[in-house]
């Protein structure tokens, strides 16, 4: 019995206006059912997955034949194939709509702006499509992009998936290794990459870099410079061509080669912080149901709205984001930081673009929140009916700050799921009310529980987070693994026949989940398991602290708790705030959550999408090699944790 009080509740009207409730009655009255509520129709997707799955194709109005066989192998987990005879082209789904609407906004720190009507944005792809065709770019070749948040990319997606190429991208802010480690792997045939990219006000020359990416990979055939900056120096490389001649053909028509349910799409990458990074293989068929199951149903995407999230081209959440344009929607694309000029750049954007869907990371709200940036005093912002945040949980007082300083009447989801399904186990629902620190619902068609580590289910308990029933987006594998062994050993190995994510995580009263952090990453003092989540909430409390990592280091035959913390500028670590932080953990939590060291550091170390690496400063302080360290976006930090003397004591 839930005890617990929402903190925003949809009105009836609202319910009823929305996808998810249209999915409901449909499902009723396709297959005479009589689901009253979304916990029902979860559990029939879940129980009968081949209907669920068949069902929405229809709703959604896929493009393409599903085939007579629903589901193969539907009891193994890997194993199982979804519409093993469908035949659909991704980039037909997503170009269904060709009139003037704006599919595409680009906008950048420096409040340029570029707009593409969806007729624009087939004829533009049309035109990539015909010379990569003429280059003899066929169905299983590979097009890689190093480049920006930009509508080319976009294009150059799109453009490859039509041929049935597989499409993969890197941000620009990437080292050489960092991409080599990546494209270096699947060979592309193409690359597509932009001259510069603009961060925190400053103007970043990526030409030198192309070029010795270019010499680097054997496989390519062609290097695509987009002229992002005209100051920027040329790419002077036998392989480079302007983005402009590549367009410059009298293509008119988009041809759209049907392909496999199967067929890989997009080749994604884990983050490569513990060793090189893994090549995630995602279908294209898996791919497009999932995410418009995500877009349409639990984040009620509709032709009218405007969706912008805040993310670079080496995030999954790119790849999402793009899937939007399948729903008829606008979709803002933003390269730069989120705080240049200043912290109000993206609300300045959500305002002049109308956007009704924001997508941000718990992060970013919470640096907000320390910055005392209040964006509905100087915003309108009423317009915006739905907010997403991921890449971390986000703490309570996140809720909070949404709903008072943002708008006070929007579905506030926190979501979690990740590259490796491109895709996410838990979500927003526009139908459900929402709690304080919790994501709303697990996903339609997603069989998502809680084991204790024998692997038994736990109810409202912190445990594992799996999945017990196979799903359409799960990896067709992993690049060169050629029996699955790799395959097998990340995500199965844990429990037999059941996707272990590696989260750490319980079950809700309220049919909602609570994620406490990695479960690779969680603290073990005296045998009690602890997730970082739980303590990053409460250090969050605490003014003087701009953020917070922490890590269980092995001492005296057990672990103990450290805490690593970046202050605000002007504040000290002093014994009084050290006591601060320690009674703000101890009052909300328990004694065990206690840190037994809390040390002042300059920087944490993050990934390229922005995420807490805790693995690699628990490696540097065991004195254990951190392998790849061009996978984070500050790796000098690291340097930080070497020889601490507190860590002796």
């Amino acid at each position: 019995m839930s005890t617990a009080t929402p903190i925003w509740q949809p009105s009836q009207s609202q319910i009823d206006a929305s996808q998810m409730e249209r999915f409901r009655h449909y499902v009723n009255d396709s297959l005479a059912l009589t689901l009253s509520d979304y916990e029902q129709l979860h559990r029939w997707s879940t129980d009968h997955p081949d209907q669920f799955w068949q069902t929405f194709w229809q709703f959604a109005e896929v493009i393409g034949t599903p085939g007579q066989r629903l589901l193969l192998n539907g009891d193994k987990m890997p194993g199982a194939r979804f519409f093993p005879d469908a035949r659909l082209n991704f980039t037909e789904n997503l170009l269904r709509y060709r009139d003037d609407r704006i599919a595409l906004v680009f906008r950048d720190e420096a409040a340029n702006r570029v707009a593409l009507s969806y007729n624009e944005l087939y004829h533009e792809v049309a035109r990539l499509a015909h010379h990569l065709r003429h280059l003899g770019v066929v169905a299983g070749d590979r097009v890689a992009a190093f480049m920006p948040n930009r509508i080319e990319t976009v294009v150059t997606m799109l453009a490859a998936a039509s041929l049935g190429a597989t499409f993969s991208s890197c941000s620009p802010d990437f080292g050489f290794n960092g991409v080599l480690d990546r494209f270096g792997q699947i060979q592309p045939k193409v690359l597509v990459a932009a001259n510069g990219y603009r961060y925190n006000g400053k103007v970043i020359d990526c030409s030198d870099k192309i070029a010795q990416i270019a010499d680097a990979i054997d496989s390519l055939q062609q290097v695509v410079v987009v002229p992002a900056f005209d100051a920027v120096a040329q790419v002077h490389h036998s392989l480079a061509i302007g983005w402009q001649q590549a367009l410059d053909n009298p293509a008119r028509s988009l041809s759209f080669t049907p392909l496999p349910f199967d067929h890989p799409l997009y080749v994604l990458y884990s983050s490569g912080t513990t060793g090189q990074p893994k090549c995630i293989v995602h279908g294209a068929g898996g791919t497009l149901l999932q995410h418009l199951k995500e877009l349409r149903l639990h984040t009620d995407i509709q032709r009218h709205d405007v969706l912008f999230y805040f993310t670079t081209c080496g995030w999954m959440m790119w790849n999402w984001l793009v899937s939007g344009l399948a729903t008829g929607a606008t979709l803002v694309l933003y390269d730069g930081s989120p705080f240049a000029p200043g912290p109000e750049v993206l609300w300045q954007l959500a305002e002049q673009e109308e956007v009704s869907v924001f997508g941000t990371s718990a992060k970013y709200i919470a640096a907000l929140e320390k910055a005392g940036y209040r964006p509905a005093e100087h915003h309108r912002l009423a317009q915006i009916k739905g907010l997403l945040s991921t890449g971390s949980p986000l703490a309570h007082e996140g809720f909070d700050f949404v709903y008072r300083h943002i708008n006070p009447d929007l579905c506030l989801s926190s979501i979690s799921g990740g590259t490796d399904i491109v895709s996410c186990f838990a979500l927003g629902n526009p139908i459900k009310p929402v709690y304080r620190g919790q994501l709303q619902c697990p996903g339609l068609g997603m069989k998502v529980e809680v084991f204790n580590e024998q692997g038994q289910p736990l109810q409202q308990q912190k445990g594992e987070l799996v999945c017990t029933a196979p799903f359409v987006s799960m990896p067709i594998g992993f690049w060169g693994d050629d029996d699955g062994s790799k395959y097998h050993n990340a995500y199965f190995d844990r429990f037999d026949n059941v996707w272990a994510h590696g989260d750490y995580a319980e079950t809700t009263a309220e049919g909602g989940l609570i994620i406490h952090g990695r479960s690779d990453a969680v603290l073990n003092p005296g045998g009690v398991r602890i997730g970082t989540a739980e303590i990053y909430r409460q250090v969050e409390k605490v003014t003087a602290v701009q953020e917070s990592l922490a890590i269980g280091q092995q001492w005296q035959d057990d672990v103990r708790v450290v805490l690593f913390v970046v202050l605000k500028p002007g504040s000290e670590l002093t014994e009084a705030l050290r006591q601060q932080i320690r009674t703000t953990i101890r009052a909300n939590t328990t004694p065990r959550h206690v840190p037994a060291k809390i040390i002042q550091v300059q920087d944490l170390p993050k990934t390229l999408s922005g995420k807490l690496v805790e693995l690699a400063v628990r490696k540097v302080i065991h004195g254990q090699a951190v392998t790849n360290t061009d996978a984070l976006a500050n790796p000098e930090s690291l340097q930080q944790f070497e020889h601490l003397p507190d860590l002796q004591c």
